[in-house]
């Protein structure tokens, strides 16, 4: 760029030629008071191309408007011909072999950041006009760095920052046309990224009226910006005209983009000059303070521009899950369970989801709740998945101690009356063999016949003298055949409590080769069962209702994976999960005792509600208060909306479309404890069932851990991947085919990656970019092109 100043002694002065290498031609002004290289012609203050040519075989010096503002009072003097070489000099010139260079001014770089402007030379060493050419006619081997002062506020067209004046147009168009375009625009832009002052001004006066809720078409916006800035940027005609060249107001995001993209790249363009400036300023040689100045605006240019980002929602399980929480139980059990958390030093989500688990034992099959519509058992599916070493079996036995003391209290009750019918059966039995016999040496047809119906009454009091089994309430684990029979035995009732997981893997096969859920579905429901083996009498249950309360390793939870059938048949989505944070290595030796009257009110108390709950001969059925269940439709409401695409049951509809009525259960339990004294006739409370939400939402967050750990989740599993790759090797855009490259183990096709960009775009990792516009004519839409989040490799280096 050839800087030109006006000065006090010439009118016109040139400080040092700028030589452009993109061009094959040159203009050469001389540093007299005027430019005297007949290449440039004055007209009006403006360089037009010249009619003599340059030292330049076959070519033509041209020039660009001016790079000066005109001034009415000032022009550019006319040429000096005898100025421009002649004779031998001329003929010299025409005949070179070298070719020349074109300049094209550019902008001033005062524009770019204040103080003094930086030349940098690039010449042609082989043009003889070449400033690196000196007296000697030796060239210099580098070209020299000059500091001008000053500069002009006019940029050069022919070489301006980047900016874009048509995407600039479309965007203040499509605002003035729609809302959406408005609300698109300024989530990406501020105004600032506007190249021509004038589109800022109508980006302000577009702005105002839509924080006013004001429309924003033209006659608005001319209103809002007064006739003064009306002026200024236009009139009104050409605020008509940025609607009229609008393609379409959809296209604003993309236009935004583009327009933040070019802004950034001003930026940088203005923070080199600046580092330039600044570093013709260390004349003393002391870098210091130049390297801080250096490293702030690297910084202040690298940092991560996040507008219009929503913040990334980690793809693994939440680092910090809550602990259970033991104040929404009744006082008796919650007392219970803290102490005994503090007693054995275990997290209290042991203690507490075992309370709820045994009180599913007590009520399971005896209680049935009522929503509007539908109703609930109150048994559950508990697991905790806790490591080794965390005194699972102390906590466990603790907290079950009152169900074996209940289950042999039932079983001494029940045993005078088990001998009783042993013993009536064996008197019909004895008395029908008698019958037969008789029958048998009968002559007289009647007499015989007298004797056959003798017999038949012994078989049919035989039939009616079922011997009971003992009261039994739990197993510790069982084959799925087996538990079949005990809740045959036990009148559909029955529980699986165990310190380890081994209801899993018998459920999977590992005894019969096949899996088998089918009493372990139906239990969770309180569903029917009829069950026809070969050489064995048929069981009939009319309500089978199975409580699981397992404590487990985490790998045993995470193993659940290896059998599709587990979440295929649905069992995944009845269980109640926890995974609590382990207190190993951060337990205290001395921790303080339970107190003994905190234990026998635990154990009298839970004893007695098991014992009155299973003297019930039919079942009670548990209902709300009005504003009870108005809270039961509410969380129904607010959960609807959480299982559709990227939001947070999106990925486990089985779990969370049992959510609900596992509420409804929990708050059937709270009842029940809470009124252990045989009192729950009363309807449920508002307040129990917003302790049993609570308590869901404990299971809630904890389940989509438990699902983290499983693997459950597909899309998920592809977006981690892809979001590993994208922070591996710091993409920051891309299209689904480059993933399809990079991954080829993973994914064969971009059909496979798409789930896996879904759920990153829903968790705000990744987003796809606005399309541009579509050319006219025939010609396949080109493929989306996805952007990174800026934050991206920050926040995945923070997940677990």
């Amino acid at each position: 760029m050839t800087d030109w100043r006006r000065s006090p002694t010439s009118p016109w002065t040139c400080d040092a030629p700028t030589w452009r290498s993109s061009s094959r031609y040159c203009t050469t002004p001389s540093p007299d008071s005027a430019p005297s290289c007949s290449a440039w012609n004055w007209t009006s203050g403006s360089a037009t191309a010249p009619t003599t040519p340059c030292p330049a075989p076959k070519a033509r010096c041209t020039a660009s408007s001016n790079p000066w503002p005109s001034s009415p009072k000032a022009s550019a003097p006319q040429a000096n011909a005898s100025s421009h070489p002649t004779g031998p000099a001329r003929r010299h010139a025409r005949a070179g072999p070298f070719p020349a260079r074109r300049i094209t001014p550019g902008p001033p770089l005062s524009l770019l950041a204040n103080g003094p402007v930086l030349a940098v030379e690039e010449p042609n060493e082989n043009c003889p006009h070449s400033p690196r050419r000196v007296a000697d006619g030796h060239p210099m081997t580098k070209p020299p760095l000059r500091v001008l002062d000053g500069g002009h506020d006019d940029p050069d067209p022919h070489r301006s920052l980047p900016h874009d004046i048509g995407a600039e147009r479309q965007v203040l168009g499509a605002m003035m046309l729609s809302t959406r375009a408005v609300a698109d625009a300024r989530a990406l832009l501020d105004g600032s990224e506007f190249y021509r002052p004038a589109h800022q001004e109508i980006w302000q006066a577009i702005c105002g009226l839509a924080d006013r809720g004001d429309p924003c078409e033209p006659t608005a916006v001319a209103a809002e910006l007064g006739p003064r800035r009306l002026t200024k940027v236009g009139g009104g005609p050409y605020l008509h005209t940025l609607i009229q060249d609008t393609v379409s107001s959809t296209q604003a995001g993309y236009y935004s983009h583009r327009l933040a993209e070019l802004a950034y790249a001003r930026t940088i363009a203005m923070t080199g000059t600046h580092l330039i400036q600044l570093s013709h300023q260390a004349t003393d040689g002391d870098a210091t303070d130049l390297r801080g100045a250096v490293a702030a605006a690297v910084q202040d240019i690298t940092t991560p521009d996040a507008r219009g980002w929503p913040t990334p929602t980690p793809l693994e399980a939440a680092r910090e899950l809550p602990s259970f929480p033991l104040p929404m139980l009744p006082d008796w059990l919650a007392e219970y369970a803290a102490r005994l958390a503090e007693q054995t030093q275990t997290p209290t989500d042991l203690s507490g989801c075992l309370a709820l688990a045994v009180l599913a034992v007590a009520a399971g099959g005896k209680v049935w709740v009522q929503a509007r519509g539908w109703r609930e058992p109150t048994n559950l599916f508990t697991v905790i998945a806790l490591g080794p070493g965390n005194r699972k079996s102390e906590v466990f036995a603790a907290m079950t101690g009152p169900i074996r003391a209940a289950e042999t209290m039932l079983r001494d009750q029940a045993q005078p009356h088990i001998t009783d019918i042993a013993i009536q059966r064996r008197v019909a039995e004895a008395d029908m063999e008698k019958a037969e016999k008789a029958a048998i040496n009968a002559i007289d047809a009647i007499v015989r016949e007298q004797h056959l119906e003798d017999a038949r009454i012994a078989a049919e009091r035989l039939q009616e003298l079922q011997i009971p089994a003992e009261p039994r309430l739990f197993s510790d684990d069982a084959t799925p055949e087996i538990l079949t029979s005990q809740l045959a035995q036990q009148g559909g009732r029955m529980a699986v409590l165990s310190p380890e997981g081994e209801i899993f893997s018998i459920a999977a096969g590992r005894y019969s080769g096949a899996p088998n859920f089918a009493v372990l579905k139906h239990g969770h429901a309180g569903e029917g069962m009829r069950i026809d083996r070969v050489g064995r009498p048929s069981e009939i249950i009319e309500s089978a209702h199975v409580t699981l309360g397992i404590c487990t390793q985490p790998d045993v939870l995470a193993g659940l994976a290896d059998t599709p059938q587990f979440r295929g048949q649905g069992l995944l989505g009845r269980i109640l999960y926890a995974v609590p944070h382990s207190l190993l290595g951060y337990r205290d030796p001395s921790p303080e005792l339970i107190p003994a009257h905190i234990t026998h009110t635990y154990t009298d108390t839970l004893t007695s509600l098991i014992t009155r709950l299973h003297a019930l001969t039919d079942p009670i059925t548990l209902q709300f208060t009005d504003t009870a269940l108005n809270a039961v439709q509410e969380l129904l409401r607010e959960t609807e909306p959480r299982y559709r695409p990227g939001n947070d049951l999106a990925h486990m509809p089985d779990w969370g479309g049992k959510y609900p009525g596992a509420v409804v259960r929990i708050a059937g339990l709270l009842h029940l404890a809470a009124n252990h004294h045989g009192t729950w006739n009363k309807p449920i409370t508002t307040d129990t069932f917003a302790c049993a939400r609570h308590i869901g939402d404990y299971y809630l967050t904890h389940a989509q851990a438990a699902y983290d750990l499983i693997g459950a989740d597909p899309d998920l599993a592809d977006a981690r991947a892809l979001r590993d790759w994208i922070t591996r090797t710091g993409t920051h855009r891309f299209a689904a085919s480059d993933a399809v490259q990079a991954l080829r183990a993973r994914f064969r096709k971009v059909a496979d990656v798409e789930p896996g960009l879904r759920v990153l775009e829903a968790h705000g990792w990744v987003r796809r970019l606005p399309a541009p516009p579509r050319a006219s004519g025939p010609g396949r839409s080109r493929a989306p092109v996805y952007e990174v989040h800026p934050n991206a490799l920050e926040d995945a280096s923070q997940d677990p």
